[in-house]
């Protein structure tokens, strides 16, 4: 289920997003070039179990040999880039300028975090989301080398774990999610789970804030 709303007759402010995922929706655009955003609920829910990421052997051995460092929280901008930015394996995206600003309001309160993968200077991929009590809710995620966004969402797990988190909020669920343990489940359950989370007071820090080599 899907609720459009015109953007100049409500206005997307930062605790207005927020009130929205504690109610189980979020935003979304068209396309990167479209000034409307509407609202969504979707009937079943993409999340990740928080003891059920799969991270194959390969990956496992790809990642101990990359030589990447994984950083949090350091490069707002390039990551949301990064998940904007039309590329190989999509044509378009959701995030156009309002979802940007506002975002980035919601980065500077300290609401809305990254995990970027480095490749010495480079920024080679990475995600972006919001913590919320206890709840992660992921928005978008990005690789310019192979493995990088797998790495990234290996790490988030990780640090979600160590914080106390309950929730890992995935929206949908792609072939590339499923492959690392994602599953779908109904709009209700996904609210009740909701809601526990949010009483929950977690930690985004708890791994720290320094760099780390994967």
């Amino acid at each position: 289920m899907a609720r459009r709303t015109d953007p100049f007759d409500i206005e997307i402010t930062p605790e207005l997003i927020v009130r929205a995922y504690r109610a189980g929706i979020f935003p979304m655009a068209e396309d990167a070039a479209d000034e409307d955003v509407f609202w969504v609920s979707p009937e079943w829910r993409g999340i990740m179990p928080l003891d059920g990421f799969h991270a194959s052997r390969s990956l496992r051995k790809a990642i101990r040999k990359s030589g990447w460092t994984i950083r949090v929280d350091t490069d707002w901008h390039g990551v949301i880039e990064g998940c904007a930015t039309a590329g190989e394996d999509r044509s378009t995206t959701w995030i156009n300028a309002t979802i940007r600003a506002v975002y980035g309001e919601l980065f500077e309160r300290g609401i809305a975090h990254t995990v970027e993968v480095w490749d010495g200077s480079d920024l080679v991929g990475g995600l972006y989301g919001l913590a919320i009590g206890g709840a992660f809710f992921g928005e978008s995620m990005f690789h310019r080398r192979t493995d990088a966004s797998k790495m990234a969402m290996a790490h988030l797990v990780d640090r979600l774990n160590a914080g106390g988190f309950a929730l890992l909020d995935t929206q949908f669920i792609t072939e590339h999610l499923a492959s690392l343990g994602g599953v779908e489940i109904p709009r209700a359950e996904y609210e009740e789970r909701l809601r526990q989370a949010l009483l929950l007071e977690a930690d985004w820090w708890a791994l720290g804030e320094k760099s780390e080599r994967a």
